[in-house]
């Protein structure tokens, strides 16, 4: 794909921003990962402190490439992180990737998710020329299941690296 990764892509939908991480949302990403609720969900330990988060920040920071796009998600107006998604695993042969996704607690329910990923999956599809994207979750989060459901996704019946708790679902453009 070749990204200028001087430029990286500044989305905006009606009510939201999705901006590059930096370090100074340091705060906001100890919030999001080591939020009990969120973290049931995923195969990751809670960060415990703000060092893991800064950490981790800069590890996203020095993997940005053609195989890794990460934003911050923020209403419109505001600069505060209210959640993350990311288009990963990339085959470019193949014009695959997977999208991954969190969206702090106090800011569900409202349709903000959907929103941010609509607008990640025409950007991966019109600028990116992207023709199928995955997406795991849980098999218990049913939010995350719905959330796909309604962006047109299919689950697949395949077992996922021995976890029989994750769940693949698939969009085809």
């Amino acid at each position: 794909m070749n990204r200028d990764l001087q430029n990286f892509p500044i989305l905006r939908t009606e009510r939201l921003t999705l901006r590059k991480l930096s370090k100074k949302d340091y705060q906001e990403i100890f919030q999001l990962r080591s939020d009990k609720e969120i973290n049931k969900f995923l195969d990751r330990k809670p960060s415990k402190t703000l060092e893991h988060s800064l950490k981790f920040i800069s590890n996203i920071i020095e993997n940005e490439s053609d195989t890794l796009f990460y934003w911050v998600i923020t209403k419109t107006g505001e600069d505060k992180l209210i959640g993350t998604i990311c288009l990963f695993e990339f085959s470019g042969n193949l014009k695959k990737c997977e999208v991954g996704y969190e969206l702090r607690t106090d800011n569900q329910g409202q349709g903000i998710m959907i929103e941010a990923v609509r607008e990640v999956l025409e950007y991966a599809m019109t600028t990116l020329g992207i023709k199928t994207i995955n997406a795991r979750t849980h098999k218990d989060n049913q939010s995350s299941t719905k959330l796909l459901e309604k962006l047109n996704f299919k689950k697949l019946d395949v077992a996922i690296e021995n976890n029989s708790n994750v769940v693949l679902f698939r969009l085809n453009f």
